[in-house]
């Protein structure tokens, strides 16, 4: 479908500032201290408060210090003797008081209040030496002028060389280029929830009322804040319905080589693995491409219906590649499938970039000629080198460790084989809708049976001898245990510091072979023996910053030291915690903390003491610490939106996303009135990307 230009009628509102009254080239710099260049952008800068300005007979009507809007009679004018302040005094109908003016005009001060004159005086009212003052009025008018003064006046944001005046001028001017749009909301929907329309709800958000008005609940500011959302759903969808536009390779297994797997195993899967494994076998037997995100909270159970996927390709007659963010992530992986991949007769390798020379080749050679039906590694599996013979399946573990150019040249080694995208980090709904409403998901929610529930105890850092004390036990009784060192500023380098002067401290407490170091400055090679060392059994306790968080699975520990868990977000902490309690043994996660604890962290750590349910500690997580940083801002995906919370107005990204779909379920091409009505919404939020997709599409 072509793509059409801007409209005419929206063009006023993306002109410069300056074309607004009162705005010269010097405010128009201020205002990008806001976030501001244009029209539109102030336009969709909502009031953050309001100050009631209605109109009362006395100041004694007000408690103090307080806003006050009075009518007074001007008294006498008395000038500052040397530097201090002018006053003029005032009475109004109860009582007098002082209008206080700094490095006044005294001219300028004789005309605004001469004496004897009337005059309505609003501002903030303070008592000085127990005279009651208002210094610089916000507003002074003639009685006939003050209706002027709105009985309760919104209040923005300001940058530096910004005024509540300036701006109100600035926004009345942009709201009066405000036109009317058509609907690109469904009808039913607009009446069922009572919003008004686009103009008219712009308009209602700039002129409050009273206080309750600024809620993100008012109808007004739920339409903005859907709208936002709808128009970045609808992004997504077309995104999505593009992708499954692309032929994919069809690859319907017989189930054979799963039945194998499904009879070796010890225990029986769970409801949503079932579930997961129908689903992804659903879309590899699909004519399009899949493009699935599998998440699961720490220990469900993901590595199982990875394995059926990439069984379900070789049973196609194609391969399967599982790619994982670090070499010894990778070779856990492989651990894990490779006796299951047996048990189904499947020939599974490891190719990681330690692979070196005929080693190697002999492997890329198999791979291309499709001895090899399995492939783990590590990005590895991204060089030029490495060709299948026919990729059906690529899985991705860890998302948010590997960018989006990494997920395209993984597809492009086949040319329309199917995605998967596994994640361990629980994410909310709203924000996986929002970051990964492109992609169909699947979501494991029940733990497989076998996993020990961990014990989570709150210990303030003065006992922490008692803590090595026990340790000192534990490891006596062949127990194994981690220690998380803080990850404490920026530098990469002061917390290796942190971590080897615990190092040290342990080794001297429990003896020097039962303890191991593990941090980002070592070299790779002494990470992976360090990781190994305890895997295997030969150290006890290891000590390590948070490259543990995701992970070595090593059954026997039992014990989770994490020092300062205070600094530590919610999600972070669960995903720490989830490193224990994989075998058979009771197991303790012990979070130790600086006393005293501030409220958010206190809320933070007995969050995580109640539960172990990975999804309400995302949506805790959520609530503390907002949307940027539970997902990390820099890489998060996530839209930045104007006047949309993704924390407080989390139902309507659902929403967004049924109503997105379901317009271009019925309306493709965008071509209904309805339809064209959202390419002018494109327009408005400036959602370029979707014009694109829809003038490619």
């Amino acid at each position: 479908m072509p793509e059409r230009g801007r409209p005419d009628y929206l063009w006023p509102l993306f002109a410069g500032l300056d074309t607004l009254d009162g705005v010269g080239p010097k405010t128009a710099k201020a205002f990008e201290g806001i976030g501001v260049e244009t029209p539109r952008d102030l336009v969709l800068t909502l009031p953050t408060g309001g100050v009631d300005r209605t109109r009362k007979p006395s100041i004694r009507d007000v408690a103090l210090p307080g806003m006050a809007t009075v009518e007074v009679t001007v008294g006498r004018h008395r000038k500052p003797a040397g530097r201090g302040p002018y006053r003029v005094e005032v009475e109004d109908a109860q009582t007098s008081f002082q209008l206080v003016f700094f490095h006044a005009r005294e001219d300028y001060l004789a005309r605004l209040l001469p004496t004897g004159s009337r005059r309505v005086v609003s501002g903030k009212v303070e008592l000085f030496d127990g005279i009651a003052q208002m210094a610089h009025p916000d507003h002074v008018l003639p009685p006939d002028e003050a209706s002027a003064i709105p009985g309760f006046e919104p209040v923005y944001p300001l940058a530096q060389g910004l005024t509540q005046k300036g701006l109100a001028r600035a926004m009345a001017s942009a709201l009066s280029l405000v036109p009317h749009l058509g609907e690109w909301i469904d009808l039913p929907l607009v009446d069922e929830k009572g919003w008004p329309a686009w103009r008219a709800a712009v308009l209602e958000v700039h002129a409050p009322q009273a206080p309750g008005d600024l809620s993100p609940n008012t109808p007004a500011r739920q339409r903005l804040a859907f709208d936002e959302m709808f128009a970045h759903q609808l992004t997504l969808a077309l995104a999505r319905a593009q992708d499954r536009r692309k032929r994919g390779i069809v690859s319907e297994g017989d189930g054979r080589l799963r039945a194998r797997v499904m009879a070796a195993l010890p225990f029986k899967p769970t409801g949503a693995q079932m579930r997961a494994m129908e689903e992804i076998a659903g879309d590899m037997g699909a004519p399009h491409r899949m493009n699935r995100l599998l998440q699961g909270d720490v220990g469900a159970g993901k590595t199982l219906v990875a394995l059926m996927a990439l069984l379900t390709a070789v049973e196609a007659g194609g391969q399967g590649v599982m790619m994982a963010p670090t070499s010894i992530l990778a070779a856990q992986h492989y651990a894990g499938l490779k006796p299951l991949a047996e048990a189904a007769g499947v020939v599974i390798a490891q190719l990681t970039g330690q692979d070196k020379g005929a080693e190697r080749k002999s492997k890329l050679a198999a791979l291309k000629r499709g001895d090899i039906q399995i492939l783990v590694g590590t990005h590895a599996v991204f060089q030029d080198d490495v060709d299948f013979a026919d990729l059906r399946l690529a899985i991705v573990d860890e998302q948010h460790r590997f960018g989006v150019r990494e997920r395209i040249r993984l597809s492009d080694k086949g040319a329309a084989a199917d995605m998967l995208v596994m994640t361990a980090t629980p994410i909310p709904r709203t924000l996986s809708l929002a970051q990964y409403g492109d992609m169909d998901v699947s979501v494991l929610d029940e733990k497989p049976p076998g996993r020990t529930p961990v014990t989570t105890a709150l210990v303030p850092t003065g006992r922490i001898d008692e803590v090595v004390d026990h340790l000192r036990v534990a490891v006596a009784e062949g127990k194994q245990a981690y220690w998380v060192c803080p990850l404490v500023g920026e530098s990469e380098t002061y917390d290796a510091t942190a971590a080897e002067e615990r190092f040290k401290r342990l080794r001297a407490a429990l003896g020097d072979d039962v303890v191991g170091l593990v941090h980002g400055q070592l070299p790779p090679a002494e990470k992976d023996r360090a990781m190994t060392d305890f895997a295997e059994g030969r150290t006890r306790v290891l000590v390590a910053t948070t490259v543990i968080e995701v992970g070595v699975d090593v059954p026997n520990a039992s014990i989770m030291v994490i020092e300062q868990a205070d600094l530590f977000g919610l999600a972070q902490l669960h995903q720490l915690r989830g490193r224990v309690g994989r075998g058979a043994a009771a197991s303790t996660c012990v979070l130790l903390y600086r006393a005293p604890l501030g409220e958010t962290a206190k809320r933070r750590l007995s969050i995580l003491r109640e539960t172990e349910d990975g999804f309400r500690i995302a949506e805790e997580d959520l609530a503390i610490r907002g949307a940027g940083d539970v997902i990390g801002t820099a890489q998060s995906g996530l839209p930045r939106f104007r006047i949309a919370d993704m924390e407080r107005q989390a139902g309507l990204m659902a929403l967004a996303q049924s109503a997105a779909r379901a317009l271009l379920t019925r309306d493709p091409g965008l071509q209904s009135p309805q339809g064209q009505s959202a390419q002018v919404l494109f327009w408005l939020l400036e959602q370029d990307k979707a014009l694109k997709l829809l003038s490619a599409g």
